[in-house]
């Protein structure tokens, strides 16, 4: 294994996923000392708008404070707001580069809707945009690629809605999840151990079709983590669907095209805190399926919290992907053709 990640690593994926722990850590520190000043009084919502590796911290926020925060917590992918967003709207735009297309246009589109609009980017665009209008913003670390950032769109923007006053304290909570992380670190890291459960699962998956399965509540977001990590990192397509609505369209699918049935694995990420009728759905699927695709894979959260929980899952993504890139024989840290579709789209104004 190690020849094979000299060879296709030349980039270093591996070395910004075994330090994620420290990241996290990191971003704590600079949420903590950041100065977000705003009166949300009178805030109805919170719009947080971004795309791909800047939007996912965003929808992590959404799942996660559910039933934390309330206020609606919505993500934006678009060029422009809905009508709704206005003076009574806290934006957050969320651009790791800070020059993400979408996320300019949109940040110009709030500025005119009156919204109170604080930033978090690493620079560009956005921060220009930040200090003409004397928005907040937070600065974070530049020169990763915005999937392999999570920590700093994550942690310092959870942060800055509880010194808002929006949300509970989080400091016990990050704490045992960046100790948690620490720990799956030291676990996942060890490609020579045979219990390495990211390692193990993307041997499962070459070759395969992955399929991911989870709640729609607390874990739709990790769901969608997973199949973007599996695809920008190990170059494969992945699938995925949420309890209880695929029961009620997909689980029908089963039935046709059993020879490719057969090169789909389906992982069921599951939650000691999945609602109750939802574990019973989840029992039931994995027998309607379990003799159709070409296997199914269950995978537990850890931790006590579920912020905690939540990352445990997070992470394994990050190693499963990676090892699975390594398999497969490609880069993990390209994604040429996203360079691509940006080159023909800056080629049109």
């Amino acid at each position: 294994m190690n020849s094979l990640i000299t060879q296709n690593d030349p980039k270093g994926m591996r070395n910004l996923i075994l330090h994620f722990p420290q990241q996290a850590k990191e971003a704590v520190s600079i949420g903590e000392a950041a100065k977000i000043k705003l009166n949300v009084k009178n805030i109805e919502h919170i719009v947080i708008t971004g795309l791909g590796g800047s939007a996912i911290g965003g929808d992590l926020l959404r799942s996660y404070l559910a039933n934390v925060c309330s206020i609606p917590i919505i993500v934006n992918r678009h060029y422009y707001f809905p009508k709704y967003v206005g003076k009574n709207s806290l934006v957050i735009i969320s651009s790791y580069s800070g020059n993400t297309e979408e996320t300019v246009s949109s940040y110009k589109d709030a500025i005119k809707k009156k919204a109170k609009i604080f930033c978090i980017t690493s620079g560009g665009e956005v921060e220009k945009l930040a200090v003409k209008h004397k928005h907040p913003y937070i600065k974070i670390p530049g020169g990763l690629p915005p999937r392999a950032a999570l920590g700093y769109s994550f942690f310092p923007t959870l942060i800055a809605l509880s010194k808002l006053g929006l949300i509970p304290s989080q400091k016990k909570e990050m704490k045992e999840t960046i100790a948690l992380l620490h720990t799956l670190s030291t676990r996942y890291s060890n490609h020579d151990a045979s219990d390495n459960a990211a390692l193990n699962l993307a041997k499962t998956l070459l070759g395969k079709l992955p399929l991911i399965y989870s709640a729609a509540d607390k874990f739709d977001t990790v769901n969608t983590r997973w199949r973007g990590q599996i695809t920008e990192n190990a170059k494969t397509l992945a699938f995925g669907h949420v309890f209880p609505e695929l029961n009620h369209n997909e689980i029908v699918g089963w039935e046709v095209l059993k020879d490719i049935m057969k090169n789909i694995h389906v992982i069921i990420l599951r939650d000691k805190e999945d609602y109750k009728r939802i574990q019973l759905r989840m029992d039931i699927s994995k027998g309607i399926i379990g003799n159709l695709a070409g296997g199914v894979t269950e995978v537990y959260s850890e931790g006590k919290s579920l912020l905690a929980r939540t990352f445990s899952l997070l992470y394994l993504a990050d190693w499963l992907s990676f090892y699975l890139a390594i398999l497969n024989g490609v880069d993990p840290s390209p994604v040429k053709k996203i360079d691509f579709l940006k080159d023909e789209l800056g080629k049109v104004k």
